[in-house]
Parts: C-alpha cells; structure tokens; sequence
C-alpha cells in the first residue's frame, strides 16, 4: 500500500470543489443507514454521490493492521452511540492509504432521544498531529458557540444541523480563520445587525409561550 497521491487529472477539479481536509457523517440507529459528506467520500477515493455509504462498505476500507481499531469503531457507532475518538488508517478505492482522525458524538431527536451518532472525519494525511490536537482541544473547548453558531445558521436559512456545520467549516477553511473565532462572529453579527420584523417577533413571543403545548407533537403549530 502506499501514500495518499492527488487524484486523477479527471477527478481533481471536481474534488477541489468540497473541500478535502474535513467532513461530516451521521449515522441513524433504527435505519441501519449512514450519510457522510462530500469530504469524507473523497477521503474513500469516490466521487460525491457515486457510492451509498454502509456499513460493510467501511469496513472495507480499513487499514488490515488497525482491522481491530475500525471494529471498536463501528461498534462504537452502531451498537454503543457513545462519544468516542479514533485515529486510525483507512485504504481509498485506489489503495491509498489515509491517516485519519474519526470524532463522534450522540445524535438526538427533538425530544432527547438518542437516535444515532454524528462526527466528523479529519484526513491527517501531511498533517503535523500538534497540530491537529490543538485544533480538536479548541473545538472541543469551545463547542458551545459553535453550537450556537449553527442554531442561527439553520433558523435564517432553514436547513438542518449538518448542512450548517458544513457552512461553517467550509468559511472557516476558505477564509483561513479558526472555527470558533468565525462561529463567535457569526453568533454576535446575527444577533446584532439583523432586524426582526415586527410580526416574526410576535410569531415568536406567541411559539415561546405556548411551547409546552406542543411538547411530544411533531406536526409544530399554525394556530
């Protein structure tokens, strides 16, 4: 096996376009089904949407020396859904080998429930580990505005908690800025420069209200 290698010339410009060094995956427990992002199916060695992520096709590509880590790892995912870390190797469709961190967490319903995990993928190929740590300890310690970050992403713009992580690490790798001095940012201009109309504020004075009404009932209220 060998190193990771830049892709084929008719790949490169594709892959280019979503970014190669961070991606996110999910898995849902009562569905048996995974979703990962454009970035970690490039880390795989495929194209975005070419292959359907499962979990026979992961344990597919692991590395035959960390066979055990990968199993504790999927184990970890599907059977436990604890928080957990890895660092491990992965083996692309092409056979190049991928250095890669794994960071996992409890995916939850509206409600509480535990309904899968979530995490992100970090592809350490000539990547100083130092360097890596320190930007997972600052993740880590400041996840709470990141969080928040994402809540105003996906208020404003209506779309779900992955797509607005996306967001953010995709500005913050574009814009060479760290995460949560971008999500803090975030959090402060769109609380402070964006006005509220009148009658979205009442709509929302009337949703805090009557919450608890609608505890346990999907379908929100209209009334």
């Amino acid at each position: 096996m060998r190193e990771a290698d830049p892709p084929p010339p008719e790949e490169r410009d594709t892959l280019a376009a979503v970014g190669e060094r961070v991606g996110s995956f999910r898995y849902f427990a009562d569905q048996d089904r995974w979703e990962w992002s454009d970035a970690v199916a490039q880390m795989h060695g495929y194209l975005p949407g070419e292959v359907e992520p499962t979990t026979e096709l992961l344990l597919s590509h692991k590395h035959p020396d960390d066979a055990a880590s990968v199993a504790l790892l999927i184990e970890s995912v599907t059977g436990q859904g604890r928080p957990f870390s890895s660092r491990h190797r992965i083996v692309d469709k092409r056979g190049a080998v991928h250095p890669v961190l794994v960071i996992g967490e409890r995916m939850r319903s509206d409600d509480g429930t535990v309904i899968g995990t979530q995490g992100l993928y970090v592809d350490l190929s000539n990547v100083d580990a130092g360097t890596v740590d320190a930007a997972i300890a600052d993740f880590t310690e400041h996840r709470a505005i990141i969080e928040q970050a994402k809540g105003v992403l996906m208020m404003t713009y209506g779309i779900p908690a992955e797509r607005a992580f996306d967001i953010l690490v995709w500005r913050s790798q574009d814009s060479n800025t760290r995460l949560r001095t971008l999500a803090a940012r975030v959090v402060a201009d769109f609380t402070t420069m964006l006005q509220v109309p009148g009658d979205i504020r009442e709509r929302a004075d009337h949703l805090l209200l009557t919450a608890h009404k609608r505890i346990g009932d999907t379908r929100g209220d209209t009334g």
